[in-house]
């Protein structure tokens, strides 16, 4: 796969997402461009003697990935320079027995997965995708991916004259009752999911037996592509921009970092972030201490200071979209801390330490902005409102590294389908190629 040209960087972006409906194909997708630029697999299970100069990867239960290039110095000399993002976005997800008939339709129970912008997925086109688990003919368990590409689903709203107050008294929606898709009609015969899982796994070329279906994670997401709007094309509109345009810049700036750093530089985009991050491949987790541990001691050593000596020298700018001003709800925002579309990336500040910025974090992002030739902007959320989370704290606790939290400002946060400007995309790559290529 070819680097994109920095005019097509908006584009690329679209791209990723499109082929990326769940965390499980966001990584498959960083995968594939790892695996183009000369990124090796690494297995956790093994032995690792990562040589200075290497270009490695490891993955972590399907949907986190974290990929590493080896600095010229040991990292206890030289420190690591990482990115962090997430692969997972608010949706909706199949319960485990989650076909049913109700009123001559077949339906599919949801879980919701995150703080959901729930109202965003009535009357929209649908589809299904995940990843299913089967027994392989050796006896042991095979992950396959699937992407249905097509319209499945439907949440269909309420007809205004079966809710007349909805306009003026609000929408207020029940998880349980009033987000099942509809699926099929009854009369058109009998449904079982498996059957279902197989026919698209057959479609993509794998042949398995319905009775070695063992498992499946299986997602809902919009049906329709990402587009660009706005008269000269400066918006994206897309799902999971929060947070797969973060995974992109990483891993985009991650691939044209130049091979002879002093450096260990990496990118680790984790899974379980919009739930808590609670979880092996969430970043309160071990997956990314694990990885510096394994790069930080020589021949893999299990003792020494190393590690220690390693972190005190490096940084994680945590990456995770911002909120835009509004131009309609414009009194939602801090009055002196109002990130614009278009206007740059932005620091996001908490004194609660929701976000992991101080002062040193603010000096080193203002720095690369102002050697990328990029504005930077300022998030601070009101003081009467409370503050989101990202993954920034969470790793600077576990691993007592410096961090910053930063992302590009978007509208529309959580819904089915948000928006940002394309200039945002390409500025934020800069500043994440700056941090990748400078002493810091």
């Amino acid at each position: 796969m070819s680097k994109p040209k920095p005019t097509d960087l908006p584009d690329d972006l679209l791209r990723f997402i499109q082929v990326s409906p769940t965390p499980f194909h966001a990584v498959a997708e960083a995968i594939a461009r790892l695996e183009a630029a000369g990124y090796q697999r690494l297995d956790e299970a093994a032995h690792w003697n990562v040589a200075p100069g290497a270009k490695v990867y490891v993955v972590r239960a399907d949907s986190s990935i974290a990929a590493f290039r080896r600095g010229s110095l040991p990292p206890s000399e030289g420190g690591f320079r990482l990115v962090g993002a997430h692969t997972d976005s608010p949706n909706l997800r199949l319960k485990p027995r989650s076909a049913y008939t109700r009123a001559g339709v077949r339906q599919l129970g949801v879980e919701i997965y995150g703080g959901v912008l729930l109202h965003t997925w009535l009357d929209r086109d649908l589809s299904l995708a995940g990843r299913v688990l089967t027994r392989g003919a050796d006896g042991g368990i095979v992950s396959h991916l699937f992407d249905a590409k097509r319209a499945l689903l439907r949440v269909p709203s309420l007809a205004i004259h079966l809710n007349r107050e909805v306009n003026t008294a609000g929408l207020k929606l029940n998880a349980q009752d009033h987000m099942a898709p509809l699926f099929a009609l009854e009369s058109e015969g009998p449904f079982e999911l498996v059957d279902f899982l197989v026919d698209e796994l057959r479609a993509s070329g794998v042949r398995v037996a319905a009775e070695d279906v063992l498992g499946h994670d299986v997602s809902l997401h919009d049906a329709v592509p990402p587009t660009r709007s706005g008269l000269h094309r400066e918006f994206l509109h897309a799902p999971r921009l929060d947070n797969l345009a973060s995974c992109h810049a990483a891993l985009t700036a991650l691939l044209t970092a130049p091979d002879d750093g002093a450096a260990t530089v990496g990118a680790v985009l984790f899974d379980h972030e919009e739930v808590g991050s609670r979880s092996a491949q969430g970043a309160g987790g071990t997956l990314l201490k694990d990885c510096l541990a394994r790069l930080a001691l020589p021949g893999g050593a299990t003792h020494g200071d190393e590690l220690q000596r390693a972190i005190s020298r490096s940084w994680l700018i945590s990456a995770d979209m911002a909120h835009a001003l509004h131009p309609n709800f414009m009194d939602r925002h801090e009055p002196r801390h109002q990130p614009m579309l278009g206007g740059g990336p932005v620091l996001k500040t908490n004194a609660n330490q929701s976000y992991a910025t101080d002062g040193a974090g603010q000096a080193l992002f203002a720095g690369l902005c102002r050697a990328a030739g990029v504005e930077m902007q300022d998030f601070v959320t009101r003081t009467d409102l409370p503050c989101g989370g990202t993954i920034g704290p969470i790793s600077a606790a576990s691993l007592g590294l410096r961090t910053v939290d930063v992302g590009g400002p978007m509208l529309s946060m959580h819904s089915i389908r948000e928006m940002c400007a394309a200039r945002d995309v390409e500025s934020m790559i800069s500043v994440l190629s700056h941090f990748y290529s400078q002493s810091v």
